[in-house]
């Protein structure tokens, strides 16, 4: 599968596309396994395992089983050592059990329902992966993309991977409506106007890190909506992180639980408020606190093909 180069965010590109200057707690931070400044937070307990997958969950019972059995049946034949952490968003069905009868690898933390990205932010500050993903939890994307992803951060070519729908190697094996993808190229338009970036694809639900890159970055997001996917891109673009896309294959998009007439101006919003916060200097300051603490993670081995 084809991939973009990785982006390295302190070319003269980047600074382009950088509007104002680095702050002091934002300088780029060495690959993941080297030592951090005192002055950055840092991620969970220990890095005891290869990856871990996150699933955002809102009364999702009826989609969530056969996600998590999609997810064991991709990830127990690659021999990755890897777990999966559903985040319940304050579900009002049985999405909080889900996973109690699939073992130790399966697992839920439960929030107040606060939203997505708010959900996200909670399961990628608690993973202890070396590698951390996030996808959707009606699992809309082919798991190459995932693997792809975990090698090129293990082998040390980047710190964060995007999937990508619009690159010319990406394919769509789902229906799509035509007003939801009008819609998409709206807020894509208006993300570029006002961001002023060349990650043309922020809202592709499947992104992957390496743990230091996740608790750069979820440390000081802010937005609690479905629009977070944005400011987990300009993060990764301001914080300086090396970063590729690759092309995903779109096998299940439109069962989607976002709804055009109720989160369209909401995230809207939220991307310009994302701009002014930018602009006042708000994403230089200190991330907020995370829970405890880690040490590096150990080297990691990209697995071989199975």
């Amino acid at each position: 599968m084809a991939h973009e180069p990785p982006h390295d965010a302190t070319s003269a590109d980047a600074a382009q596309i950088l509007p104002v200057t680095l702050g002091r707690n934002t300088v780029p931070a060495p690959h993941f396994l080297r030592s951090r400044s005192a002055s950055v937070a840092v991620g969970p307990a220990s890095a005891d395992h290869d990856l871990t997958v996150v699933v955002p969950a809102y009364n999702e019972e009826q989609r969530l089983p056969a996600t998590l059995q999609g997810l064991a049946d991709y990830l127990d034949p690659w021999g990755v050592d890897y777990r999966v952490l559903v985040v319940n968003d304050g579900s009002r069905d049985a999405t909080a059990r889900l996973t109690e009868s699939r073992g130790p690898r399966f697992s839920t933390i439960s929030q107040t329902n606060a939203g997505k990205g708010a959900a996200v932010r909670n399961g990628m500050l608690h993973a202890t992966g070396r590698v951390v993903a996030f996808t959707d939890a009606d699992l809309p994307y082919d798991l190459d993309s995932l693997r792809q992803g975990y090698d090129a951060i293990a082998r040390g070519g980047c710190e964060v991977v995007f999937g990508a729908r619009d690159l010319k190697e990406s394919s769509v094996k789902a229906s799509r409506k035509l007003l939801r993808t009008m819609a998409h190229f709206v807020f894509r338009t208006a993300v570029q106007m006002l961001i002023s970036w060349q990650v043309t694809d922020t809202q592709c639900g499947l992104k992957i890190f390496s743990q230091h890159a996740a608790q750069e970055i979820f440390s000081r997001t802010t937005i609690n909506g479905f629009a977070f996917d944005t400011e987990v891109v300009y993060l990764t673009r301001r914080l300086a992180l090396p970063f590729m896309r690759v092309p995903v294959t779109l096998i299940n998009e439109y069962s989607s639980t976002i709804s055009l007439t109720r989160h369209a101006l909401p995230m809207l919003m939220d991307v310009i408020n994302l701009r002014w916060r930018a602009l006042r200097g708000e994403y230089d300051r200190a991330p907020l606190p995370v829970p405890a603490a880690t040490q590096a993670a150990e080297p990691m081995r990209p697995r071989a093909a199975a």
